[in-house]
């Protein structure tokens, strides 16, 4: 794919980084100045621009980054396992391939939760804060909902409009016609299903680790857990497990809190930005503030 194939959307620019093993990752940034970067982790299926309209606004105040996994839109693709160490690895190489060594505000949606968990367990020096988007947890997951993501992702790889229909009707009125288009360019094609199915091929493997990160809890810096509130179809039993888990997590983090956007479903970043955007600038103060 060719630098020039994909437009990050107004105000944001692309630039492409090299892993130690060769492979580019195609990386988005916006925002300027002393404050911390705020790096964006998506969701399985999910490219950077999954967070256009977010991370546009949160470049308002501070700098930050987003980036396209390997094997979405502008990334190469990765002839390793998708495990959940790969990727945590794939974030530390991003970031010493831009030259970041600042601690950073790690903002992770869905299955980006347990990438950021794993990043700040290994590498706790470079992290001043959380936030977590309905973040995924090990007691949602286990191998039928395993072979059901699977399932899903390859009928989306072969049907990729069925995950425009799906998300369409979520998205925001705040978010621009232009920043949809973003997002469904990059995310409603059959290449992100393919990279979304292997991902979710490693989630089993990744149980073990999810429990021990729990276990072991967060890093000593402002976190904020925000969590979808409505029931959705099929999340009659998972939604409050979900939830309940995810507030007895934060109760033993050092200074961790939970909110809950009780009319939005798990697609939060498209269905309720302003909360996104309000949630992620406070954890900036509570980091720009800490000694």
């Amino acid at each position: 794919m060719n630098e020039s194939d994909l437009d990050p959307g107004a105000g944001l620019t692309e630039r492409f980084i090299a892993l130690p093993d060769g492979r580019r990752l195609r990386a988005v940034t916006a925002g300027e100045g002393d404050g911390p970067l705020v790096v964006f982790e998506a969701g399985m299926s999910a490219p950077a621009a999954s967070w256009v309209h977010t991370q546009r606004e949160i470049g308002a105040r501070t700098r930050t980054l987003s980036y396209d996994r390997a094997g979405y839109g502008g990334s190469d693709p990765d002839r390793h396992d998708r495990t959940l160490e790969r990727l945590a690895d794939d974030l530390a190489g991003l970031l010493d391939g831009i030259g970041e060594t600042q601690p950073v505000v790690l903002v992770g949606h869905s299955w980006g939760g347990p990438i950021i968990r794993l990043f700040a367990e290994r590498h706790p020096g470079r992290v001043a804060g959380m936030v977590f988007v309905d973040a995924t947890v090990a007691e949602i997951m286990d191998a039928r909902a395993a072979r059901i993501l699977r399932w899903s992702f390859s009928l989306l790889a072969l049907f990729p409009r069925l995950a425009r229909r799906t998300v369409v009707p979520l998205m925001s009125q705040a978010i621009s016609p232009s920043d949809v288009d973003v997002m469904l360019r990059d995310y409603a094609c059959a290449r992100a299903m393919r990279t979304g199915r292997r991902e979710a091929a490693q989630v089993v493997r990744a149980l073990p680790t999810m429990r021990r990160l729990q276990a072991a809890g967060t890093p000593d810096v402002p976190t904020i857990c925000l969590q979808a509130g409505r029931i959705d179809r099929g999340m009659a039993t998972a939604r409050p497990l979900f939830n309940r888990v995810t507030v007895a997590l934060m109760a033993v983090a050092p200074h961790g809190r939970v909110v809950v956007a009780e009319d939005t479903g798990h697609l939060v970043p498209q269905e309720n930005p302003a909360i996104v955007r309000e949630l992620i600038l406070e954890a900036v103060d509570e980091v720009t503030v800490t000694p």
